[in-house]
């Protein structure tokens, strides 16, 4: 927990270092500003010394201090000049090197601490503030940005690391306002993102490397941090007002890996087109969502029975939404998660089909839903969530189903449908709330896949013939279309039917 509170707080750190240049139009306000945020966020801030010289002021070294539950992270900076600039904007300059060091207590069970060190290049960086007291923002260029691991220490047994991460051609924006709450609104791209990491193995010669890169990347952020919140209480947070809510993309990709170690050796290799994050946090609701999208992706291992195996896809995606706290109402809800058009090596094909007798179109896997809930727990209240044990922490009030798709050998299952739950009624299906609505199910080819799974010896005849008494049950031939089957499956009345006849 130490560690993530301590990413917290540099985080923060890192953030002031930034915005902070925004604080007025003149180098003092700007540097006064720089000072209050620092402490207002409870970290340390030492000063060497203050210089004005004509119409820049000159800060010397700078040093800020995050610490939290024994760890600390410690940011240094030799200078940072405030230039006034005569048109009401300062430009800010930094060091170009700054070191950062980190120190970790050991992890429950471990008896060794971790230390690290770290410095950040960012070679011809400039900073122009603007605006005005209470409503402030900066604009930023920079050839490139760098950080570097320049040394590790856990014990005796550490690993050899190195570790490069970095942006090219870098531009951006923020804007800052407010004075008790505070708001961020930033925006950030780069032409290139590049990330080299070379571990050697502890008390062996074992050795894993990796290595990506990324094209026209582009980011942007909305955030409203409240007076004095807890970074590590987030449900206190919430309620007092801090919410996050960003996306971020990025072009052509390529990554790569290679170890060797223990005897076993590997390697792998990928290209993307292109891809996208998004986060949402607030006191409402929390989300996720990552995609990307024309892969093409190699591996081999000393283990493998073949050479190597190639997998691709056109496109994939997962994204949730939930709601977080305690309501009267029901919230909305959101669950995706697809894989389109998916192909592998004929190696894994073979392995249980040697005679390619299944068809080896691309594979594709969608479900897409979203609903409401009424949440009766604030799930990230760390007291609730462990007073609420195994119990559900809301009631499920509706729950479309928008989008059914599983495509593979030869066969394909789509669907479709709404229902919503009377959640005062827990006993007609047994703990379950009394659902009413309809699900809507075809398949086509189904048929034809069992057949042949029953003569590659897959599947036992007389499975199959259960599993075809079932499909009578809930399913009915449509007529005029081969291998193809439908079925309406409704709640209503407090009862379950499969094309109008009643099971339950």
């Amino acid at each position: 927990m130490s560690q993530w509170k301590l990413a917290a707080s540099t985080a923060v750190i890192a953030l002031v270092a930034g915005h902070s240049a925004l604080a007025d139009v003149t180098p003092e306000q700007v540097w006064e500003d720089w000072q209050g945020l620092i402490k207002a966020y409870g970290q340390t801030l030492e000063v060497g010394g203050e210089n004005r010289s004509g119409d820049t002021l000159v800060v010397s070294g700078v040093k800020m201090i995050a610490t939290e539950e024994g760890a600390s992270a410690t940011v240094n900076i030799d200078e940072i000049s405030f230039q006034d600039r005569g048109d009401g904007s300062v430009l800010v300059k930094m060091s170009e090197q700054v070191p950062v060091e980190m120190a970790v207590p050991p992890v429950e069970g471990e008896a060794k601490a971790v230390n690290m060190a770290m410095q950040i290049s960012q070679p011809g960086l400039e900073i122009i503030a603007s605006g005005a007291p209470g409503e402030m923002r900066y604009d930023f260029t920079g050839p490139q940005m760098k950080i570097t691991l320049t040394g590790t220490e856990e014990g005796a047994t550490a690993p050899a690391m190195t570790f490069d991460f970095g942006f090219g051609g870098i531009a951006g924006n923020y804007l800052f306002a407010g004075t008790d709450t505070k708001t961020l609104n930033s925006s950030f791209k780069a032409d290139s993102m590049t990330f080299v990491m070379n571990v050697d193995e502890p008390e062996g010669d074992g050795v894993m490397k990796f290595e990506g890169a990324a094209a026209n990347l582009t980011g942007t952020s909305n955030a409203t941090l409240p007076a004095n919140y807890d970074a590590a209480n987030p449900a206190a947070a919430l309620a007092a007002g801090m919410s996050v809510d960003g996306g971020f993309t990025y072009g052509a990709s390529t990554f790569g890996f290679d170890y060797n170690a223990d005897g076993q050796s590997g390697k792998g290799n990928g290209t993307f087109t292109g891809g996208d994050f998004t986060v949402v946090l607030n006191q409402a609701q929390m989300g996720y969502g990552a995609s990307a999208q024309g892969a093409q992706m190699t591996f081999s291992s000393s283990d493998m029975p073949f050479p190597e195996v190639k997998l691709a896809y056109a496109d994939s995606a997962f994204k949730f939404m939930m709601p977080v706290s305690k309501s009267d109402e029901p919230a909305d809800f959101a669950f995706l998660t697809k894989i389109v058009d998916l192909t592998i090596s004929d190696e894994i094909w073979g392995m249980f089909d040697p005679t390619a007798q299944l068809p080896r179109d691309p594979v594709s896997v969608v479900l897409d839903t979203k609903g409401k809930a009424k949440m009766t727990t604030d799930i990230l209240d760390p007291a609730q969530a462990e007073a609420m044990g195994e119990g559900a922490p809301g009631e499920l009030h509706a729950l479309d189903l928008t989008q059914l798709q599983i495509k593979a050998i030869g066969a394909e299952i789509t669907g479709d449908g709404a229902l919503t739950f009377d959640n005062s009624d827990l006993e007609t299906f047994g703990g379950m709330p009394v659902p009413t609505g309809t699900i809507n199910i075809k398949a086509v080819g189904v048929n034809g896949v069992m057949d042949k799974l029953v003569a590659m010896g897959l599947l036992p005849e007389d499975q199959v013939m259960g599993a075809r008494m079932m499909l009578g049950m809930f399913a009915k031939v449509v007529e005029g279309e081969t291998d193809t089957l439908t079925s309406t499956l409704e709640f209503k009345d407090k009862g379950f039917f499969a094309n109008g006849m009643q099971l339950q």
